[in-house]
């Protein structure tokens, strides 16, 4: 949204509104009443004190000074009582509703860290909360979007020390995303989704490393066993970088490897023509489309005659990963969908270059950190749960699989 666009939202059609002024009445006597409510309550748990001389000890005393409250329809005017304690026991009242801090409503709060995330610059704040809340907007500054953000890096360092004991994820997709916020050098993402037994998906690290590396990989895999992590995977999607693969083969070694079926896609039609990249695209569809490893296998070996005499270096590229992007042929049919490639994490980026393309200064590399944490853990509460989910206790319970079937009898497995 172009500032010219702010400005013109935030101007009033006329200079009153009875709407929005009848909107703010109505906010005020229902703020009236509601606090009058929490009053009686308190009273009525007083009734029985009593002075010396019978009265009633603790009663009504006025008002404390007028004051506002930011709200989505603009500053409300509030008035909170006073009640006197006769017997001098310290009993005081004090609203739930408007607790003396209080300075906007909950929904301001929320409000602001969810435009930054979306795309709202820091200093464009001004003119998009008054566009949306009026004139009253003015004690909504640039500082107060900072002070909001510094909550998100306390949560994130909270997270990354939270006991994993009672997680166990089945399935993991990882990948290194690099961010395009301006610094000294750009900021490499360390990010794992996994599945848990209940078929959710959860976010389950995002860290900073150095590139990809496999040292910056195994010092992550290690905290998540430090932090009592509940098992190894059973498998993990991910693209050719070899720093995850090698150090997942260190601190998991048991876990299955899954290339990524997008990302080898692209590497090997970047080494094609573009006149053949639709054939080659094609022909890789056939094998991972495959409705089982044999004639997936037959679609491989088709594709590495037909183009490999012409193009050596894309096949080569292709072959290299073969039994690492065939791994899903053991695990449940329905999960093929979700382990042929990182597209969880992939497409919860997309948000995530938004917000980096819109940051314009030097951001830090905790700040940009803490930003994505809560920009993946707002993604997190739309994901959906895989398809057949009631499977995974079968591959956790080391239930074999081939061609997506359950293996149930002894020759099947022999076979197998």
């Amino acid at each position: 949204m172009t500032k010219s666009n702010l400005h013109a939202l935030s101007q009033p059609e006329s200079e009153h509104d009875p709407l929005h002024d009848l909107i703010r009445q109505g906010a005020r006597k229902l703020i009236a009443e509601a606090v009058d409510t929490e009053l009686a309550a308190l009273l009525a748990q007083c009734a029985d004190k009593k002075t010396p001389e019978g009265q009633q000890a603790v009663v009504r005393n006025g008002h404390l000074p007028e004051r506002t409250i930011q709200t989505g329809v603009g500053d409300i005017p509030v008035q909170v009582p006073k009640v006197r304690d006769r017997n001098g026991s310290g009993i005081k009242f004090n609203s739930q509703l408007l607790p003396p801090y209080l300075k906007r409503a909950k929904s301001l709060d929320e409000l602001i860290p969810w435009l930054y995330l979306r795309g709202v610059s820091s200093g464009d704040f001004q003119e998009a909360l008054t566009a949306l809340v009026g004139e009253q907007a003015d004690g909504l500054s640039a500082n107060t979007v900072s002070r909001l953000k510094a909550r998100w890096l306390d949560e994130h360092k909270a997270w990354q020390r939270q006991d994993l004991s009672q997680k166990r994820y089945v399935y993991w997709w990882a990948d290194g995303v690099y961010s395009k916020v301006r610094m000294d050098s750009r900021l490499c993402l360390l990010v794992i989704v996994g599945v848990t037994e209940h078929g959710r998906k959860e976010l389950v690290a995002v860290e900073d490393g150095h590139r990809e590396s496999e040292a910056s990989w195994l010092e992550l895999l290690r905290d998540l066993k430090h932090r009592n992590l509940g098992g190894a995977p059973k498998l993990a999607v991910g693209d050719g970088a070899l720093g995850f693969w090698n150090a997942l083969s260190k601190a998991f070694p048991e876990t299955v490897h899954q290339r990524c079926w997008v990302h080898k896609t692209a590497n090997v039609l970047d080494k094609l023509p573009k006149s053949m990249q639709p054939k080659v695209k094609s022909a890789l569809h056939d094998v991972y489309g495959a409705p089982s490893r044999a004639e997936a296998q037959a679609a491989f070996d088709n594709t590495l005659t037909r183009f490999g005499d012409k193009y050596p270096k894309a096949m080569d590229c292709l072959r290299k990963d073969r039994e690492e992007l065939l791994a899903f042929y053991d695990f449940p049919a329905a999960h093929w969908i979700h382990l042929r490639t990182t597209n969880p994490i992939e497409s919860t980026f997309a948000t995530v270059r938004l917000r980096t393309k819109k940051t314009r200064g030097c951001g830090s590399r905790e700040t940009t950190l803490a930003m994505v944490f809560k920009l993946m853990q707002t993604a997190q509460n739309n994901w959906k749960r895989i398809k057949g989910f009631q499977l995974l206790e079968l591959v956790i319970n080391n239930v074999q699989f081939r061609d997506g079937e359950q293996v149930k009898d002894q020759s099947d497995r022999n076979a197998a």
